[in-house]
């Protein structure tokens, strides 16, 4: 018995589940999908018997991958309308242009960007329920005009703000973004957008306005789009489709021959604009449109759409259902009859049985789902693994060559960073995102989520990752390992404490705690590790993105140069390498931006600017200045000649017993920030230099005897983090004597 009831249990489970079936939407013989969109009769491809009439012929291009229906027959422009749902409510959804109107820095029309919109929908009509004319733009006004039957329409709107500030992310009121409705029976589309002032003005957030007329739902205005859409051509938007131009009755009466209702469907007028579809009857399911469209809807499989007391008691009928007692049951179990009597015992059988049945469902299906899950997961970190260069990476291992290079896995890396929560995020940069994370050992490190990266460069990653494990330098971040089980390998780095050199020159509650002494140890303590990087490195590497944020302090201000996103092997062979220019605006090398060559001297301009922050106290590129003073070397580069130097620098790192060092820093800043490379110094004459900065000072006491004597002897015996110096020319000691002697 109870063995039964199981059985009766399971049976009634996989009853409830079955969905009805699918009743064909095409005319038998007809195409009903084209890509992933059905078509349903009244609407048809190829041969006329496959669709209603000429006003529902849609065309299957199998030119593109998927398929695409388009509206029509296929014109010889390639302007055919996009259809991407049709709907038997009627409705098309489609794709529709969205005009632009686009301006260059200097208010100049961006024709590459501009073109407007038409839209001739023929015998349909613009949907006014489903649609909203919207302009997008800060310097923007638009209108649309269109035909309502033989009377014109034409309305718009306008927007004008003078920053970013004044837009609101999900508003289209006014401020960047502007909406209005769409009337009734609406056809012919054309619209007009234009501009005020060129986007002179806000150029650098807006450089375009837009217009079009789109599906509500597709889209909510955000401030990305004041420069996103640009790179947008279509929208989606919804036509209304409708039978005839009489009411239901006079079809019905007057016109059977083109009646488009079939059996067991019924007439319907639009709720707005002209015509009438159809609908299946109550109790009927289907396509109206089709002979034997409508099909009888089973609505005992179905537990809401019947009010029988227990689902074995609904018996279906056509286009309807009665209800009986079970055999447990006594009396009448019809719908409007008295109420089934249950046989107590029976009724503890039958949900026993239905509930052990869903127990032992449930448990297998949870263990099964489980399973396949962390097979697949298994699966996709292996093959990332191997995409990624594990194998490779494996080896160089097993040979000596990576030997401090720890492979982690997923979980490790997950459970140190609390599944990458953003509490711990400790920077953002334009190549990835760093977490703060602690291992179980008790280390806490840095892990760098880098951004998507090519599969093809999984070997490049690799190699360098060889490399990056043999730098061994005090003021270099060292790599302490990798994670290649995700999409994009993940890299572990010792963590430091103490923030980026922007935190602290950049802050003014921290800057005046890092006097002129602590500047320069920083300044040559990067200088230091870029020479490195250049000169002692087995591979000399070029960073490509040397800049204050990329400069980590410890808690006693000592240097860690970081960041090695943008960072290129340099081939022994060669000075210099062929290749995108990436960077910080800023910090660029203007040479390296012309020519798309990255040498050394590239390096050499970004710490430049880093020199100048050092001395000034300002960023790259500040902007709440005159515009002749926004971009820092420029504005140092003009103080120094102007002799007003000593008005630019920071407060609190002049006193009486430095200016000379100042003086000779800033001149080396000058050098390394020449517009052409050859006339920059190495970053080994710049790590001299600065040390011999430090070695004489500024002392008034001093006679300049005493002052060659310490030049000798720096630039004979000089150390940079256990890589020693060349002994330096006559030539370069000359140069270093001269300023000071005239200082005197």
């Amino acid at each position: 018995m109870m063995v039964r009831l199981m059985l009766v249990g399971l049976l009634l489970l996989a009853s409830a589940a079955a969905a009805a079936a699918t009743v064909g939407q095409a005319k038998e013989g007809c195409l009903d999908k084209c890509g992933d969109v059905s078509i349903p009769y009244p609407f048809g491809t190829n041969e006329e018997q496959c669709y209603l009439s000429p006003y529902f012929l849609v065309t299957c291009n199998h030119s593109s991958n998927p398929p695409k229906l388009l509206l029509g027959k296929p014109s010889p422009e390639g302007n055919n309308v996009q259809v991407l749902d049709i709907s038997l409510e009627g409705e098309l959804l489609i794709l529709n242009y969205v005009s632009h109107d686009c301006y260059n820095r200097s208010g100049g029309l961006d024709s590459l960007y501009s073109y407007g919109s038409h839209l001739t929908p023929g015998q349909f009509n613009i949907s006014s329920t489903r649609n909203k004319f919207t302009m997008v733009g800060c310097d923007t006004y638009a209108w649309f005009r269109g035909q309502r039957g033989e009377e014109s329409y034409r309305t718009g709107c306008m927007s004008l703000c003078d920053n970013i500030t004044a837009v609101r992310n999900g508003s289209c009121s006014g401020n960047g973004c502007c909406q209005t409705s769409i009337p009734d029976e609406l056809s012919d589309i054309r619209l007009t957008l234009g501009t005020f002032n060129n986007y002179s003005e806000i150029w650098e957030f807006n450089p375009c306005g837009y217009a079009f007329i789109v599906e509500e739902s597709h889209f909510t205005f955000s401030s990305d789009d004041l420069k996103d859409l640009k790179g947008i051509e279509k929208l989606p938007m919804v036509f209304d489709w409708a039978f005839g131009k009489e009411t239901c009755q006079v079809e019905d009466e007057n016109s059977q021959t083109n009646y488009a209702c079939k059996g067991n469907s019924s007439c319907n007028k639009r709720k707005t604009g002209w015509g009438y579809l159809c609908n299946c009857s109550e109790g009927y399911q289907g396509n109206p449109y089709l002979e034997s469209g409508c099909q009888d809807i089973n609505e005992c499989e179905n537990s809401i759409l019947n009010k029988c007391e227990n689902p074995e008691t609904c018996v279906n009928t056509q286009g309807n259902y009665t209800c009986s007692c079970p055999m447990w049951y006594q009396g009448d179990g019809k719908i409007d009859g008295q109420r089934c009597i249950p046989n107590r015992l029976q009724m503890i059988h039958a949900a026993m049985g239905i509930g052990i049945a869903l127990l032992v469902l449930l448990v297998s299906s949870t263990w099964l789902f489980w399973a396949l899950k962390k097979r697949r997961f298994i699966k996709l970190k292996k093959k990332y693994f191997q995409q990624n260069g594990g194998s490779e990476l494996r080896q160089l291992s097993r040979q000596g060559s990576t030997a401090r290079i720890k492979i982690f896995t997923f979980e490790e890396l997950e459970k140190a960073t609390k599944k990458y929560d953003e509490s711990n995020i400790i920077g953002r940069g334009g190549f990835g995102t760093v977490y703060k994370g602690t291992l179980t050992d008790g280390r806490i490190v840095a892990i760098k989520k880098s951004k998507m990266v090519e599969q093809s460069q999984g070997k490049d990653f690799i190699n360098e990752v060889g490399i990056l494990s043999q730098i061994n330098h005090r003021h270099v971040i060292q790599l302490l390992g990798c994670c290649l089980e995700t999409q994009v390998p993940l890299l572990v780095y010792e963590f430091i404490n103490n923030g980026t050199l922007s935190d602290h020159i950049h802050n003014e509650n921290k800057a005046s705690a890092i006097m002129w002494e602590t500047r320069l140890r920083i300044a040559i303590q990067t200088a230091e590790a870029l020479y490195y990087l250049h000169s002692v490195a087995s591979t000399p590497i070029i960073h490509r993105d040397v800049k204050s944020t990329n400069i980590l302090l410890d808690a006693e201000y000592n240097v860690k140069v970081c960041d090695f996103g943008a960072s290129r092997l340099v081939p022994l062979d060669q000075t210099q390498l062929s290749t995108a220019v990436q960077g910080t605006p800023g910090y660029l090398d203007p040479e390296s931006m012309q020519t798309n060559q990255v040498t050394e001297k590239s390096d050499v301009y970004s710490f430049g600017v880093v020199l100048v922050e050092l001395l000034t106290g300002k960023k790259a590129l500040f902007f709440d200045r005159p515009k002749e003073q926004r971009i820092l070397t420029m504005f140092f580069l003009f103080a120094l000649k102007d002799d007003s130097l000593f008005q630019v620098l920071e407060d609190c790192i002049v006193n009486n017993g430095n200016h000379m060092q100042i003086l000779k820093v800033a001149q080396l800043a000058k050098r390394c920030l020449s517009i052409k490379g050859e006339d920059r110094p190495t970053m080994k004459e710049v790590v001299l230099e600065l040390e011999i900065v430090r070695m004489i000072g500024e002392n008034a006491e001093q006679n300049p005897e005493d002052n060659a004597y310490l030049l000798r002897k720096s630039s004979a015996h000089c150390y940079l983090g256990g890589a020693e110096l060349s002994t330096a020319t006559h030539s370069m000691v000359g140069n270093f004597l001269l300023p000071v002697s005239d200082a005197r």
